[in-house]
């Protein structure tokens, strides 16, 4: 096995032990309440699931294994000369919860470029689309049309052991993994760049730097790439993508299954499409002003007129995060270095500088700071990828690399097939005692 193996099986070996205790010795421990507007209200905020991947901090951002995402970035091995670690390292701490060496990510950059060869016929499945057709359509079918390449599948009709689910698991996510980036980038020339044709990766290149070589781009959209995959690797298994993938995991499917539904509830407006309401509004923004950068009382009566007519500021608030999100700070940071004079970043800036006061006096926020999907689109744009529906489809790529961890980690410690019960809405009433309040009056 491949060092990375080795080590997940060190960890799943430890960790079962630590499941097993849990269910035995723990299992009627009620660790949460559910209240009537949680059950109406999509389930939120209710302590039900499990996983070790990745942690939402209401002030501290998304940890990965533990670590923040500033930690992460710096910790985390780099190519030459590039801000932005290994997309191929992110992936070994997702696993194993350890910082990767720089040999040990220079092992899976192989393993990857190993598995990276896409069959002829998902070519077909992708051309075989109209060219109006939505990027997430196309990518969501030529995974699904992967399914006839999982080990899981053939090992599984043989008879294999539960405690080896995971072996084969792995082997389908990696494969995966490998071969998304590809598929991706040849979506987009289709849909967007025929001109590019069909550009093969480069074998000198990481995933990051290979996913800027397809799409035609030049430095540092390299580190554009290593950037976006890595801050929405995950976000916790609640979330619908996430969740949507472990629910179509927890019956057996195998990855292509469950990926192919994770995108397609990425592909929702409330939950992927966010960035591009944001870049959306800062085009009205800058359309109204005229391109000219308002002064920062211009901005706040923007602002507020914008409030005073029962709109929201899209990009700001989040249902966790009482703080700025980190993810925005990081792609911030870049751009400020990379493109401080880029015009629509100038309205994010100035917005920055407003928005969260507003809010907080507004007092309607309970978070007024910025999340992630108020910067990324303005990255994206600025580099030439100025299709919206494409956006999405880098979302999954990024999001895969969470999700396909948390599987392999739920295949091996046997999780169980997702059933929660429900009830009917004349069960709640009686539950809150609404039917016996109606009988007294009547």
């Amino acid at each position: 096995m491949s060092t990375l193996k080795d080590k997940l099986y060190e960890k799943i070996q430890e960790h079962r032990l630590r499941t097993t205790k849990l269910v035995k010795e723990y299992g009627d421990k009620v660790i949460d309440q559910v209240t009537v507007s949680q059950a109406i209200g999509g389930m939120r905020g209710i302590k039900s699931l499990v996983t070790d991947i990745s942690y939402l901090d209401p002030f501290e951002g998304i940890r990965y294994r533990g670590f923040t995402l500033p930690e992460v970035l710096e910790k985390l091995p780099k190519p030459e000369g590039a801000d932005m670690p290994y997309v191929e390292g992110l992936y070994f701490l997702l696993l194993t919860g350890e910082i990767p060496t720089e040999i040990e990510v220079e092992e899976l950059k192989v393993d990857f470029k190993n598995r990276r060869i896409v069959p002829h016929y998902v070519w077909d499945v992708i051309d075989a689309f109209p060219s109006n057709s939505h990027p997430m359509a196309i990518l969501s079918a030529a995974v699904m049309s992967l399914e006839r390449e999982s080990h899981f599948n053939v090992k599984y009709r043989k008879g294999m052991s539960k405690m080896d689910y995971w072996d084969s698991t792995y082997e389908d996510a990696t494969n995966l993994i490998a071969k998304m980036p590809l598929i991706g980038a040849y979506i987009y020339n289709k849909l967007y760049h025929p001109e590019n044709g069909h550009r093969y990766p480069d074998p000198n290149l990481d995933l990051g730097g290979n996913f800027a070589y397809m799409m035609g781009k030049d430095k540092p959209y390299d580190d554009v790439s290593r950037m976006y995959f890595i801050i929405h690797a995950d976000h916790e298994s609640g979330n619908v993508s996430a969740h949507t993938g472990h629910l179509v995991a927890s019956s057996l499917s195998d990855v292509y299954y469950a990926t192919s539904a994770m995108i397609n509830g990425l592909a929702g407006p409330l939950h992927g499409l966010a960035n591009q309401e944001v870049l959306r509004w800062l085009q009205g923004l800058k359309d109204q002003m005229g391109g000219k950068i308002p002064s920062e009382e211009e901005m706040k009566k923007y602002v507020w007129d914008t409030l005073n007519k029962g709109q929201v500021i899209p990009g700001y608030g989040h249902a966790v995060l009482r703080k700025t999100d980190p993810r925005y700070t990081v792609q911030r940071e870049f751009c400020l270095k990379n493109l401080p004079d880029d015009d629509l970043f100038k309205y994010v800036d100035a917005l920055y500088k407003v928005v969260p006061d507003i809010l907080r006096e507004q007092g309607k926020a309970k978070n007024p700071w910025p999340n992630v999907d108020a910067q990324s689109g303005v990255v994206q744009w600025h580099y030439g990828v100025t299709q919206y529906d494409f956006y999405t489809v880098l979302f999954s790529i990024g999001r895969s690399f969470g999700v396909l961890s948390n599987i392999i980690w739920d295949r091996a410690l046997g999780y169980a097939l997702e059933r929660p019960k429900s009830v009917t809405t004349d069960m709640l009433e009686e539950m809150v005692g609404i039917k016996k309040e109606m009988a007294e009056i009547e």
